[in-house]
């Protein structure tokens, strides 16, 4: 059996002693204080190890556990704009998007313009001819004027513009829109910036909401129904006008001057 060991302190410091026959530690009584503090850290193994009796404080299980099943807040997604995908009827026309549709839905005469925002003579319509139409007609409850999207698969960003701007119509911004679209067509053709554009015409918060509706592709069926009813027709250019009256309807393809469309709108607007 092996014998045990014994601390005694010479000179300030603690030696490591055996004794084969006390078979226990003999401690010196002028170090027996001093020894304490040691003794309360040491354990004496039979085999003659010195060994640390406290291991180091180690958190509970319940505090492990805490920590690793603790999770940091996931950031909050944004919202997407509540926007209605509700069509309504004017006038025996359907499918029509209310936040693309101007004027009084009691008009005599029901116009709805196919048009790209990449198109140059769609531009031109837009510019010259329909801005005169909604001073002289649409304002006046004469007439309801349709917007209908048929972006051409030539045009690379025609369906982006579509987009944007039938985004921003949703929240009550569809005639800057449209206006800076046309205007500034050369410049985001060139460089594919319909996004800046827009932007160029609204508040941070409003484009933050448009760009909200773009993403989650709310309104795409909306602009797919619209090439729909204009294949129906078939619109096979843009700018295409349809004109409705008296239950009466008037395809035209291509632009028109406003004094030449003036004199016809008069017409349908006099039909009895």
């Amino acid at each position: 059996m092996p014998g045990l060991l014994y601390l005694t302190a010479q000179s300030g410091y603690f030696n490591l002693c055996y004794s084969e026959q006390d078979r226990h530690f003999v401690l010196e009584e002028s170090v027996t204080r001093r020894l304490r503090l040691v003794a309360a850290c040491l354990t004496v193994a039979t085999s003659g190890t010195l060994l640390l009796a406290t291991p180091p404080a180690q958190k509970s299980k319940s505090q492990t556990a805490s920590a690793k099943t603790k999770k940091v807040a996931a950031p909050k997604a944004s919202e997407t704009p509540a926007v209605s995908t509700a069509t309504i009827s004017v006038s025996g026309v359907n499918e029509i998007d209310p936040a693309k549709a101007f004027g009084s839905k009691s008009a005599p005469v029901v116009v709805e313009i196919f048009s790209d925002f990449q198109c140059p003579a769609c531009k031109q319509l837009f510019l010259n001819t329909t801005q005169k139409v909604m001073d002289n007609y649409v304002n006046t409850g004469k007439i309801y004027l349709v917007h209908r999207d048929f972006p051409l698969p030539m045009h690379a960003y025609s369906r982006v513009a579509a987009s944007y701007s039938r985004a921003a119509a949703h929240i009550g911004k569809c005639e800057p829109v449209e206006m800076a679209l046309f205007q500034n067509q050369e410049k985001w053709e060139a460089n594919g910036d319909v996004k800046g554009t827009v932007a160029s015409v609204l508040s941070p918060a409003e484009m933050k909401r448009v760009e909200a509706i773009v993403e989650a592709k709310t309104l795409e069926p909306m602009i797919e129904k619209d090439k729909q009813i204009g294949q129906s027709f078939p619109v096979s250019q843009t700018p295409t006008t349809v004109f409705h009256s008296k239950g009466q309807t008037y395809p035209y393809a291509g632009t028109l001057q406003y004094d030449v469309l003036k004199s016809f709108l008069d017409q349908l607007i006099a039909q009895k």
